[in-house]
């Protein structure tokens, strides 16, 4: 009884093939004049170049804003906690708890200033140190491929995305 089987009435019941249905995908948004703006270019190209760098440095945790505080930090021992925020562009609300985290996971050392107690100062502790210079060298292999993105053109294009940091600032 090839494709076909008996019910228990004993009439005859058709075998149920699986039903395979292709899954389409859904069509991309359009973006419309969006595309054009260069600040929402600068973010997809923020973002991919992110989770690229996390991806490939399997240092989840370890968010370009956490990356950028630690090279601060290593060349800075001793800086404080507002002089990092400055350095790194963010305010208070964003560096407290960045530096939290990065306390938490070992990675930096607060300690209260001697010269105004008022502040804190930081440092990075060994463990810290460590974990940046295996960053460092992800980055660096990171660098290497927008660099060949970039190509020739990357001295005009850093020079741009300067200017607009320097003149939005």
């Amino acid at each position: 009884m090839s494709g076909t089987m008996v019910a228990e009435s004993g009439k005859r019941a058709r075998r149920k093939q699986p039903v395979t249905r292709r899954r389409v995908p859904p069509p991309e948004p359009k973006l419309g004049a969006l595309r054009d703006f260069i600040g929402f270019n600068l973010r997809l190209a923020q973002d991919a170049s992110f989770r690229v760098f996390a991806r490939t440095s399997g240092q989840k945790h370890i968010v370009p804003g956490r990356f950028a505080a630690l090279m601060v930090l290593r060349d800075n021992p001793n800086i404080t906690q507002s002089a990092l925020g400055r350095a790194i562009a963010r305010d208070k609300s964003s560096v407290t708890p960045l530096l939290q985290d990065l306390q938490r996971r070992g990675l930096v050392k607060r300690t209260r200033s001697t010269i105004d107690r008022r502040s804190v100062t930081l440092t990075l502790t060994a463990s810290g140190a460590r974990v940046l210079s295996d960053l460092i060298r992800h980055a660096r292999e990171h660098d290497r491929k927008l660099d060949e993105i970039a190509g020739s053109a990357k001295r005009e294009f850093v020079a741009i995305l300067r200017r607009i940091a320097d003149q939005l600032a």
